[in-house]
């Protein structure tokens, strides 16, 4: 029994039964996500932000939901609309919303988790953001908001919307998630795998401590909104209630340890605590209402593979259909594509760079260490930041090995405040 739960081959054709499933929906998510990053303009998010009222903290929930954006990559986003004026109860209410979902990872809930799911995970996520952002404003009520108008937008925007929105879509978002929902499909494969049919029911707890040992994993722990989906829909085959799977998807991805960091920092204590309050509480409250007040044969699944989960192992049988196997291939030859460029190009960039600081008798590029990006987002908000401060002619970040090669004379203070401004740590020069 042992030996067959542990099979590689059972393993193999659950996560590739759970891949396919995902896969159509999310390439459709990605086409949606390019299309609301490159189309729709920054200005219009940071015009309605401003003002510290219930109006501007609905409208920042609002506009958070479907951006695809990750707990990390919504820390510079944030900040930057609140240097552009954005009020306190709005950030935090952004903040808030943006990570627990997004347009791709809502269509990706409903391929594998159903509808209903699909339509409670980002109205909990949204009424959480408006609870959050509105005590906020309560305590924010005297607060005088400074915009500070940044004027370093580069003529780089004027290039090709249709190849940015190719390679935002099929490129830079697959690197910003790609890791974090192969990490969620292993550990959905392994639950399905190896933790016994009806293991959670069987145990016979309340909802609300399951709800609580749930939320304590959550919290510290950091999974993005895509990659939690297969968690959550194994351990809901496992006999884990449904609201308890509502408050892994809403706190795993809606707290990181940067993101507290941050909040604390730029916005203060307060907020802080509003912030993390706002996530635990509407999380559970959410779950409560879901498992008491909802009938539970909306939120069953049991369609990841046949027989309740164990196809793989019974018979390896691989139930995905032609379309979705093929939309499969698609998605792990991008994913592939995406760490393929990502590394090659940062490694080619930077021994390049290299060879040039060497070459250059002026020496006029600087490399800097700084710590904390962990996205595409995190660098080009970086990149903004410096290439906007006096004599820097360019910038180019190295994620990998957390560098940042300026070519310029810039003030060493100036690149640590614009650094440290965006919530990352500055560690100097290399």
């Amino acid at each position: 029994m042992i030996e067959s739960l542990l099979s590689v081959d059972g393993c193999l054709l659950t996560f590739v039964n759970m891949l396919c499933q995902m896969a159509p929906y999310l390439l459709l998510g990605f086409l949606m996500a390019g299309v609301l990053h490159v189309f729709v303009p920054s200005n219009f998010f940071e015009r309605h932000l401003a003002k510290e009222n219930f109006k501007s903290v609905l409208l920042a929930g609002l506009i958070g939901i479907p951006l695809p954006l990750c707990s990390c990559g919504v820390i510079p986003t944030a900040i930057s609309l609140r240097k552009d004026g954005a009020s306190r109860g709005a950030t935090v209410a952004f903040m808030i919303s943006t990570p627990q979902i997004g347009v791709d990872s809502i269509i990706a809930t409903y391929s594998m988790m159903g509808l209903p799911f699909a339509i409670v995970r980002p109205l909990v996520a949204l009424l959480t953001s408006i609870a959050g952002g509105a005590v906020t404003t309560w305590f924010s009520k005297d607060e005088i908001v400074v915009r500070q108008n940044c004027e370093c937008e580069s003529t780089s925007q004027k290039k090709n919307k249709f190849k940015e929105f190719l390679k935002y879509s099929f490129i830079d978002l697959v690197q910003n998630i790609g890791k974090w929902l192969v990490i969620g499909l292993i550990i959905g494969t392994l639950i399905t795998v190896l933790i016994p049919d009806s293991f959670f029911s069987s145990l016979n707890l309340p909802s609300i401590v399951t709800m609580l040992i749930v939320l304590a994993v959550a919290v510290p722990m950091y999974v993005c909104s895509t990659g939690s989906i297969p968690i959550a829909a194994a351990l809901i085959m496992k006999g884990l209630s449904p609201g308890a799977a509502l408050v892994l998807l809403i706190a795993g991805p809606g707290v990181s340890v940067a993101s507290l960091l941050v909040v604390g920092k730029s916005l203060g204590k307060k907020q802080l605590l509003f912030y993390l309050g706002s996530i635990i509480f509407g999380s559970i409250i959410g779950g409560l209402f879901v498992d008491y007040f909802l009938p539970r044969e909306w939120f069953a699944i049991n369609s990841l593979c046949e027989a309740g989960g164990h196809c793989a192992i019974e018979g390896g049988v691989l139930t995905a259909s032609w379309f979705e196997m093929i939309s499969g291939i698609i998605l792990v030859l991008l994913l592939i594509n995406a760490f393929m460029l990502k590394f090659k190009l940062f490694g080619r960039d930077v021994t390049a760079v290299s060879q040039d600081v060497a070459l250059e008798t002026n020496a006029n590029q600087i490399v800097y260490v700084i710590e904390g990006m962990s996205c595409n987002h995190c660098k080009a908000s970086v990149e903004k930041a410096i290439r906007g401060l006096e004599n820097v002619e360019n910038v180019e970040i190295d994620l990998g090995k957390k560098e940042a090669v300026v070519t310029g004379k810039p003030s060493d203070d100036a690149v640590k405040k614009a650094v440290e401004d965006l919530g990352f740590v500055f560690k100097g020069k290399k």
